[in-house]
């Protein structure tokens, strides 16, 4: 047996899955590699940290108190759960989800001590991912020292974007710094990119697309003739639209503003914009979508909330519609966006002078295609799996 094991690490939890390679006379990229069990540790470094397993089979389910104090400790935990299952007797590489690629890297890439080295230099990239995910590499580095680690990028994808859509209107010093858009999220859009082709063709993944990954972090992206033309997310994951508790984008000025009003240092300033801000800021209440959607009706901050969400989301839409010269295919991803018909809908409703038009029914069965026989652009919904996707990196680059 033949396995890839994918590590997803977030601020305070990591998700983790296994994957057989399978034949690769399979028709279907998903059908070469067979998904044994995946789960998560939640609550890091915070009371109550838990180590989950999920399985279709509700008897075989896992949730177990762990001691997770910090990544460290959480690493630890993870490894020694591996190694209990049976299924992890043969593990041949390990794919880690890096949330920054900066500048350099496109491609996949070896994680060796070197390799995590010239990743920790880009820690100011990305301070609130970087470091945790190196220190797990680092954990399985020491404790696997034979066995093949791959950084997977979530900015790979958004690489090679048209120079216009790199550019931060700033002076170029800071460019040559590192400073650009780069967009994430780029393992979900590879995958659903894949996704659509195999579900409506080539012709449909080569036409005018724009993906909307909605879930607690939220983006959307243009592509056309099958390569990225533009994103939401720009240098950092709290750019773009609203998300769950990230701000999406602001007035510099407010920077200014809250530094002299609140004396807000950037470090308070930073998890004020990532941590506090969203959906939780706007309703007050509540970061989860699907509590905002039952409370609107009584509670105008709710309301407002998922109202400021979708109209953001139209706005987008609309603005990548006119950056691609026309809509074929609009594609809903995410938690919200494969499980919220209500926030679908809304984000649909109004885009009808581009040929959008939502069967009502289709919608809120969730159904595969939600767009009705007579619209011009076909409007789907495609569960995502970026897991899924790491460990068909890691396959194609080890041959395994």
């Amino acid at each position: 047996m033949r396995t890839i094991l994918t590590i997803n690490a977030g601020s305070s939890s990591i998700k983790f899955a296994l994957f057989e390679c399978s034949d690769e006379s399979a028709e279907a990229t998903d059908d070469r590699l067979r998904r044994l069990f995946k789960g998560s540790i939640e609550r890091i470094g915070l009371s109550g940290s838990s180590l989950s397993m999920e399985s279709d089979d509700p008897a075989k389910a896992i949730k177990q108190p762990i001691p997770a104090a910090d990544y460290a400790a959480a690493a630890t935990a993870l490894m020694q759960f591996i190694e209990t299952r049976p299924e992890s007797a043969r593990i041949n590489a390990v794919a880690h989800r890096i949330v920054h690629g900066g500048p350099m890297y496109s491609e996949p890439q070896r994680l060796d001590t070197q390799m995590i080295k010239a990743l920790r230099a880009l820690s100011p990239f990305d301070p609130d991912h970087l470091p945790q995910e190196l220190k797990l590499a680092e954990a399985f580095q020491q404790r696997y020292p034979e066995l093949p680690q791959v950084a997977c990028f979530d900015t790979a994808f958004h690489h090679d974007l048209p120079r216009v859509a790199q550019l931060l209107p700033l002076p170029r010093r800071y460019a040559k710094q590192g400073l650009r858009r780069y967009g994430f999220h780029g393992l979900s859009y590879a995958y659903l990119l894949q996704q659509l082709e195999r579900i409506a063709g080539a012709a449909a993944a080569r036409g005018r697309i724009v993906f909307a990954h909605l879930g607690n972090g939220a983006s959307l992206a243009a592509v056309r003739e099958g390569r990225p033309i533009d994103t939401s997310m720009a240098f950092t994951p709290a750019s773009g639209i609203p998300m769950s508790t990230r701000s999406g984008d602001l007035d510099p000025g407010v920077v200014w503003y809250l530094a002299r009003t609140e004396t807000l240092d950037p470090k308070a300033f930073n998890t004020l914009v990532n941590t506090a801000s969203g959906l939780l800021g706007i309703s007050e209440t509540s970061s989860d979508m699907r509590d905002l959607l039952q409370r609107e009706a009584d509670d105008e901050r709710a309301r407002e909330a998922v109202e400021l969400f979708c109209y953001q989301a139209r706005k987008w839409v609309g603005g990548f519609a006119a950056v691609l010269g026309g809509l074929d295919t609009l594609v809903f991803a995410g938690g919200i966006g494969e499980r919220a018909a209500p926030v679908r809908a809304r984000i649909c409703q109004g885009l009808e002078f581009l040929g959008v038009a939502v069967d009502a029914g289709r919608n809120a069965q969730h159904a595969a295609l939600i767009s009705t026989d007579a619209s011009r652009v076909a409007v789907r919904v495609i569960p995502t799996d970026e897991e899924q996707m790491m460990a068909q990196l890691v396959r194609s680059m080890l041959s395994l």
